[in-house]
């Protein structure tokens, strides 16, 4: 077979704030069992993504990619937006 690609790892998440100028932080949860008590939890973490024309607002669901270091917190990169929230308006 031929050489192995380098895979960056990919997370999807929500964003949680944009007032950094080309930064975004995402939040991003995940599933997993208590090491003790067996039951599953929701473990969440936040990750500093670039995003070069700031488009992606506070609600959005976006997909994040590793880069290489951009400063000393932000190692990702805003990939694309998956999906805006929606506004109900209610009468």
């Amino acid at each position: 077979m031929g050489q192995s690609e380098n895979k960056r790892k990919v997370r999807l998440g929500s964003v949680v704030s944009n007032k950094g100028d080309k930064t975004i932080i995402v939040r991003v949860e995940r599933k997993a069992k208590h090491p003790v008590y067996g039951k599953m939890i929701r473990v969440a973490r936040k990750y500093y993504a670039h995003d070069p024309n700031n488009e992606a607002n506070i609600g959005d669901i976006v997909k994040i990619i590793e880069c290489r270091p951009i400063s000393k917190t932000k190692r990702w990169l805003l990939q694309e937006i998956v999906q805006r929230p929606t506004l109900e308006v209610s009468i």
